[in-house]
């Protein structure tokens, strides 16, 4: 792999998470000082910002002709998003898991993950796909706004009256959201040039070098608040900066690569068959783990972490046509999902029984 090669990699990964950080800065600030209820700030700018990488990648990829890296980063970095991230920041600290985000933005998470499974079916997210997909996450912002204004009103008062303490004025934040897309753009180009040229080098597909090395890339800002979040006591924001990136990712960034890619994003076979449905497995686990008790205890972020690595393994010889792969796909096919599917069931019973009870002793 030559020096320059490496440069472009190291060099966008440095530029995407400089990028993201000054557009989130910049884009709070504003918000705050227009008074947006910090729950929306934490829901729309900072999920939006920290997909931001995915967002400029993905495009990028789209438009300049390698839509399997661009699916392969929106689908990478949601089971990131999920095994890894989610479960390094609960292994710091047990994460406490909001009223409102199991009741509302966790089974919309589900949900988008079943539409894009639909939608991929035809071997294809198309422009019309692309166009329902964006459509989805502006009706989805629109509703959070909304909700945010019917039940939060004294929220934003609050952070109306917060704004005299944000030095700068306007000019600022919007200089700092300007220099974070310029540095997003530059990042995400570098990046991509440097990803396509390790899978021709190394005669891996690009959808395979998306799912692993541009997925972890464009998810280091996530990674980075969710952890620093966890450590510093802030663990419903953990969480909520997971699941509002995964639903950023599924509607936005893949629904604008799909209208941005001039016949679509193609969807192959070993997508369709293995990683669409990882997604969609990984989404839906969180339903049984999140309405357990509202939190993710520490075994449970071991257990998503080690998928993760159990993931990436089998991408890997995969990938490398290895011949441990039937041994490691019997495995994890005869005694690894099945256990885990049972201890899902077991935790969602259980946390069923007790609402039960706790319902009967009210009345």
């Amino acid at each position: 792999m030559s020096l320059a090669t490496i440069g472009f990699l190291v060099g966008g990964f440095v530029l995407l998470v400089g990028g993201a950080e000054t557009f989130v800065r910049g884009a709070s600030r504003l918000a705050i000082r227009f008074g947006i209820s910090p729950l929306v700030i934490g829901l729309t700018v900072v999920a939006f910002g920290t997909s931001s990488p995915e967002i400029a990648v993905s495009v990028q990829s789209a438009a300049t002709g390698s839509p399997e890296l661009a699916l392969g980063n929106v689908l990478g970095s949601n089971i990131c998003n999920i095994l890894l991230i989610l479960g390094l920041s609960a292994t710091f600290a047990p994460l406490i898991v909001n009223e409102q985000l199991v009741r509302l933005d966790v089974p919309v998470m589900v949900g988008v993950s079943f539409l894009v499974l639909f939608l991929s079916i035809d071997g294809a997210i198309g422009r019309i796909d692309g166009a329902l997909l964006f459509l989805g996450a502006v009706g989805y912002t629109s509703f959070l706004i909304r909700q945010s204004r019917a039940e939060g009103k004294a929220e934003a008062d609050a952070a109306a009256e917060d704004s005299t303490g944000v030095s700068g004025g306007p000019l600022l934040s919007l200089v700092l959201i300007v220099a974070g897309l310029a540095l997003l753009v530059v990042g995400s180009r570098w990046l991509v040039g440097g990803a396509v040229q390790v899978a021709a080098l190394f005669g891996v597909s690009e959808l395979v070098i998306g799912l692993t090395v541009v997925a972890i890339g464009t998810s280091l800002p996530e990674l980075a608040t969710s952890v620093v979040a966890a450590i510093k006591g802030e663990r419903d924001i953990a969480v909520g900066n997971v699941v509002g990136s995964n639903i950023f990712n599924l509607l936005l960034v893949l629904g604008t690569a799909g209208v941005v890619a001039p016949d679509g994003i193609p969807v192959a076979n070993a997508a369709l068959r293995f990683d669409i449905p990882v997604m969609v497995a990984v989404a839906v686990a969180c339903l049984p783990i999140f309405f357990s008790g509202h939190r993710i205890d520490r075994w449970e972020g071991l257990l998503f972490v080690g998928y993760y690595f159990a993931y990436t393994a089998y991408l890997v010889l995969a990938s490398a046509q290895h011949d441990a792969l039937p041994v490691f796909s019997a495995g994890m096919g005869l005694f690894v999902i099945p256990l885990t599917a049972v201890t899902l069931l077991i935790i969602g019973m259980r946390s069923w029984r007790e609402k039960r009870r706790e319902a009967h002793v009210r009345h």
